[in-house]
């Protein structure tokens, strides 16, 4: 055995010879606790239920019956054998009669609709919307480059200050716009 062995317990001994036996040479140290772990655990589950048997059965201690029936039961409900070969070629041949569905969307990855996203626009913007009579006089300031009197200039204040906000809004939810 190899260096420090002599410390270890001699079921920690065991696994180490099993590991070698099944020709596994490299293993980090934790793996011989961690089969300790499992083997205990085991072992402390037939014997509790060797313990319920015997106490079915009448007995004042457990025996080599009641053990071998503890093993049987969590063989059979732990370790569950495959089916033959011929059983799954014959499952497979059945299930691959049945054509895949198609694909309904094109080439390239199938994305949920745009509503759906969290990239899709969420905000609402708010833009000014000048009248229209309003929106000419400037463009005719801008060509004469003459200043406007002062008796034109009241009605065009009360132009500037009743304008009418045109929204421009993006869908916030699921909802789809109407």
């Amino acid at each position: 055995m190899a260096e420090g062995d002599e410390d270890l317990p001699r079921d920690a001994k065991i696994v180490k010879s099993l590991l070698k036996s099944m020709g596994v040479e490299d293993y980090e140290p934790r793996v011989v606790h961690q089969f300790l772990e499992l083997w205990y655990r085991y072992v402390v589950d037939v014997l509790t239920d060797a313990q319920v048997y015997s106490e079915h059965a009448g007995k004042g201690s457990i025996d080599c019956d009641d053990v071998k029936l503890a093993i049987q039961s969590k063989v059979n409900f732990s370790f569950s054998q495959p089916p033959p070969r011929e059983v799954l070629l014959e499952l497979a041949r059945s299930r691959n009669k049945i054509p895949l569905p198609k694909t309904l969307g094109g080439p390239g990855i199938p994305l949920p609709p745009e509503e759906d996203t969290l990239i899709s626009p969420n905000y609402q913007l708010v833009i000014p919307k000048k009248q229209p009579a309003q929106a000419l006089e400037e463009m005719e300031e801008e060509e004469e480059g003459v200043a406007p009197n002062s008796s034109s200039q009241e009605p065009r204040n009360d132009q500037t200050q009743q304008l009418i906000p045109q929204r421009v809004s993006f869908p916030l939810g699921p909802k789809h716009p109407k």
